[in-house]
């Protein structure tokens, strides 16, 4: 028996420059199974009691939350990134959501990177959920090159108990997915589902519009009878109405749920003994009528060869 496929979610940042209650409302009408919070500058994405009317309204769980981690975020529930996570991880516990997704710390946060591997433990223990390290990228500046993050973008170098692979990171930093999918391993707990074209920035292209291996990552996850959630984190800022963002996050969804399918083996239909003629044609015959023996196929000629680049003979 196939397990059912994995949930597939909606990060509310995929709705940017819209609100969070606009990624809600989006999840419900398309039909995704929930959505992973970002916690930003988005007053709403902050309150909690906030996120969870929104959950009941829309009838839409939270299925994750990522953590104000942004460098866009350092102010958000506060200046002290060891409190950020311990209220990501209360933020998840409360709605219900199995999975906070976290960054590797910035280079200049010095005693957070040494303090952030025993509290991302301590966080998971207190509170039942998995923090997912995410992979990240390189900043490339006129040809450049510099890692932000302490001591890598590649959290499998240090080692955590659970991963986040995004594959709009990997198409940044110039990685093989699926060999970071390897390294992950069975700490492989959560997946932003994107795409990008391995230029230098962060692009979150709709899956399958890229270079990434979005198709085999599925399959695998599929195999290996994945139980954590994907999500769709894909970047609609340029869509101009909201339908438009709407068609991007619908063909997003689509391909998730398309790829996601388990494979089913096929089986040949056997035909019924009295289906088959006597002749071995395999063609059923009228009833009443004798079977005619098929006329013997004409000896080759010698002389048959055949022609370069084609299957036919001349």
């Amino acid at each position: 028996m196939q397990p059912p496929a994995p949930l597939v979610a909606l990060s509310t940042a995929s709705v940017y420059p819209e609100s969070t209650e606009v990624g809600f409302l989006l999840a419900a009408e398309l039909g995704y199974d929930g959505v992973e919070l970002m916690v930003w500058t988005d007053p709403v994405s902050q309150d909690i009691q906030a996120i969870e009317r929104l959950s009941a309204r829309y009838r839409v769980p939270v299925l994750a939350v990522h953590a104000p981690c942004l460098a866009v975020t350092q102010r958000v529930w506060g200046t002290d990134p060891l409190e950020r996570l311990r209220r990501s991880g209360a933020a998840a516990n409360y709605l219900g959501a199995g999975t906070v997704v976290v960054h590797p710390p910035f280079r200049w946060q010095r005693g957070y990177s040494l303090a952030f591997a025993d509290t991302v433990e301590e966080v998971a223990q207190q509170y039942g959920v998995a923090l997912a390290v995410e992979n990240m990228f390189p900043v490339r500046r006129a040809g450049l090159r510099a890692v932000p993050y302490a001591p890598s973008e590649d959290p499998t170098d240090v080692g955590h108990r659970y991963y986040t692979l995004d594959l709009s990171h990997t198409a940044a930093a110039g990685v093989d997915a699926l060999a970071m999918m390897d390294r992950m391993g069975d700490g492989l707990a959560h997946i932003h589902l994107t795409d990008g074209s391995g230029a230098t920035r962060d692009e979150h292209l709709v899956p399958g519009r890229g270079s990434q291996p979005c198709a085999e990552v599925c399959e695998r996850l599929v195999n290996n009878f994945f139980t954590g959630v994907v999500v769709l984190e894909v970047s609609t800022r340029r869509a101009r109405t909201r339908h438009d963002r709407a068609a991007l996050l619908a063909e997003s969804l689509l391909f998730a749920r398309l790829s996601l399918q388990p494979s089913q083996p096929v089986v040949p239909a056997v035909p019924s003994a009295r289906a088959v003629r006597r002749d071995g044609t395999g063609r059923p015959s009228r009833p009443g009528r004798r079977a005619r023996v098929p006329a013997q196929a004409p000896a080759a000629r010698p002389e048959a060869a055949v022609m370069p680049g084609t299957d036919r003979a001349r």
